[in-house]
């Protein structure tokens, strides 16, 4: 099957990428700038940012899409409304670029999504980016029907690397448990979410492709954990176990500006896996990346 890997470039649609290809599947990526991960610069590469009106011609030969892309707070433009971001970055540039790959002849396409929609549907009226996120769901399944199959996998908070993929955000985490912020307070904010590697995630996504029910949105997810327990995972990886405390105070390394569901609450919840994947790989994923940094 030939796919086509839209967000390519960074770890979670770098390493699905990968992992198609382990399984026999022809790939090319696709992002607005060519990746920077030697294992990732040895695929065909496309320049594309679906953002923009996309020409048709350069989507056909194409069996498969697997959109991992979207816009979230890595990627905002401070000098514009969020809400209004969301809106045309999401909920309106991701349907318009599926009607394009279906125009172009592809005949099965699966989003990565958030699991935020399908965990906390009250969210949708009073969060901006969090509707987006549902809108987005919604009308890439409409687009479903004979001739192109569309459906979505809904994942939580994804943690893992791709050897040669800097991620800051995770090299910060085990910078903070390896002491070298010796300004940083240990502790983890109030609160919890639902975790997976991105290797059972990689794992759910090529279930989808191959399997997944057309028009269905999966929500997919793995080890649900306070976001205290998740930073003592670090400090075991890089063999400094502690006790980690919970405290009701925002956390320099998760602000509160990216715990939707908001400080306080606890995001679990049990997959009811009719995606096959690999389960509670949370540490091993952790100790994995920390032995990258």
């Amino acid at each position: 099957m030939k796919a086509l890997v839209v967000g390519g470039t960074g770890l979670l649609g770098g390493h699905a990428a990968l992992y198609l290809k382990e399984r026999g599947f022809d790939v090319t990526i696709a992002a607005r700038s060519a990746p920077k991960a030697p294992l990732l610069a040895a695929l065909p590469f496309i320049e594309l940012d679906y953002i923009q009106q996309c020409d048709t011609a350069r989507l056909r030969g194409f069996d498969a899409l697997l959109f991992c892309a979207g816009q979230d707070i890595r990627h905002v433009d401070h000098g514009r409304p969020l809400e209004d971001q969301w809106h045309a970055r999401n909920s309106v540039a991701i349907p318009r670029f599926f009607a394009a790959v279906r125009d172009a002849g592809v005949r099965r396409a699966v989003m990565l999504g958030s699991f935020y929609p399908q965990l906390a549907p009250e969210l949708i009226e009073t969060n901006a980016y969090v509707r987006s996120r549902h809108e987005s769901d919604v009308g890439i399944r409409a687009l479903n029907e004979p001739g192109f199959e569309t459906l979505t996998v809904n994942a939580p908070f994804v943690v893992g690397h791709i050897p040669g993929l800097v991620n800051e955000m995770f090299k910060v985490y085990v910078a903070f448990a390896r002491g070298d912020l010796p300004d940083l307070p240990v502790f983890g904010p109030k609160g919890g979410s639902n975790f997976m590697s991105v290797r059972s995630l990689s794992e759910a996504l090529h279930e989808a492709l191959i399997h997944g029910t057309p028009g269905k949105a999966y929500l997919v997810g793995d080890e649900s954990l306070t976001f205290a327990q998740f930073f003592a995972l670090f400090f075991d990886a890089v063999g400094k176990p502690r006790e980690v405390p919970e405290l009701d105070q925002e956390h320099p390394l998760l602000p509160d500006a990216v715990i939707y569901t908001g400080r306080g609450n606890y995001a679990r919840y049990e997959p009811d896996m009719s995606l096959t994947y690999r389960r509670n790989d949370v540490a091993a994923a952790i100790r994995a990346l920390a032995a990258q940094y």
